[in-house]
């Protein structure tokens, strides 16, 4: 019922995230971003306390995947859950739990991490990740490019009610 995209831009020193859902106020449970720190999308079955609880991982200096497991390990309903995690350098990782909705997945490059369930299919993330990708301009733009292709690739099958758009600066 969710996409997002998090993504850093290592020249400007923003960290950003875009996530579009069937959800309502979306905004206020999946983006989670610290400047100079990281960024983190917590969906699908979503537990809000993943979101603060990573950027404290983070800014602990632990690697997205180390602080993913972290997290992980200690959440009872981890196999409902749908992690994507970014650091200020461009370090990412994703998870998607076993139980989670269908289609469900994501993808994780350079810089960015793409991820959602009860999708259309795998096509949601993958033109998420090549539009960002290829995409020239500024992270925010680069950032809605992507939602508008995961969107036009079938997006949420349930359809579209909220979306939201958090950047911060490297300070």
């Amino acid at each position: 019922m969710t996409f997002s995209i998090a993504a850093v831009d290592r020249e400007t020193g923003q960290i950003g995230i875009a996530v579009q859902s069937k959800a309502f106020a979306v905004g206020s449970r999946v983006p989670w971003a610290k400047p100079g720190v990281g960024a983190v999308c917590t969906q699908a079955s979503t537990n809000t306390q993943l979101g603060p609880a990573g950027l404290d991982l983070l800014a602990q200096g632990l690697s997205p995947r180390e602080a993913l497991d972290r997290l992980l390990a200690s959440d009872e309903g981890r196999k409902t859950r749908q992690v994507g995690i970014l650091d200020a350098s461009g370090q990412a990782a994703n998870y998607t739990g076993e139980n989670c909705l269908e289609w469900a997945g994501g993808l994780t490059g350079d810089g960015w991490t793409c991820q959602g369930n009860i999708l259309a299919g795998p096509q949601v993330v993958e033109a998420m990740a090549e539009t960002y990708t290829t995409f020239q301009g500024p992270l925010a733009e680069r950032l809605l490019a992507a939602l508008k292709a995961g969107q036009e690739a079938g997006g949420d099958v349930r359809g579209m009610q909220s979306a939201t758009l958090l950047v911060v600066g490297p300070e």
